[in-house]
């Protein structure tokens, strides 16, 4: 009877272990929140272009592992003259540490499409404008020539404002026809 009580406990100390120890690692490991956001159609100024999508924006917590130097003081004893002698020394050591640090990602997909596809400027393009939290500036242009809608997509992370413009053009890039720049994501 003992030999099967003692099986037994340990089998539900195993199950509660493989229970815990799962949602104990996720708990301290990272946590992430996104939001999805729908943005246009925006039209060219002739009304032959028109993009639209959604962006979706994560923020993501992680831990940023780092060395750390910590002076620690040290006793130093020696043999002088038959008497011991001590004192005191700060020694350099290191030591690893992590803070929490958090990064915004984004994604951004759109849907171009052309609705004059022939002609000078058979192109429909849309060019972003995204501006970081640090203030850079960098842009994505996307062309579709054909008369199906594209599909587009491209990410980054540390984003404050995303921006579009809608434009025609030909194969090697927007001639005219802007729609100025419209808000895709705005940062609160």
């Amino acid at each position: 009877m003992r030999f099967a009580t003692r099986i037994l406990i340990g089998v539900a100390a195993a199950s509660m272990v493989a229970v815990a120890a799962p949602a104990a690692a996720s708990a301290t490991t990272t946590s992430a929140s996104a939001s999805y956001d729908s943005w246009g159609p925006y039209h060219s100024s002739d009304h032959n272009a028109k993009a639209a999508g959604h962006v979706k924006v994560e923020k993501k917590t992680y831990k940023h592992w780092y060395w750390k130097t910590v002076w620690t003081p040290k006793k130093v004893c020696k043999w002088h003259n038959g008497e011991k002698k001590c004192w005191w020394v700060k020694k350099k050591d290191k030591k690893r540490v992590w803070v929490w640090k958090h990064v915004d990602t984004f994604d951004v997909h759109s849907k171009l499409h052309n609705d004059k596809w022939w002609g000078k400027n058979k192109c429909a393009w849309e060019t972003f404008k995204v501006v970081t939290n640090d203030g850079d500036t960098s842009f994505e242009r996307f062309k579709n020539c054909h008369k199906h809608p594209k599909h587009f997509s491209f990410s980054g992370k540390d984003v404050a404002h995303i921006y579009v413009n809608v434009s025609r053009g030909d194969h090697w890039g927007p001639k005219g026809w802007h729609s100025g720049w419209q808000d895709v994501y705005h940062a609160v």
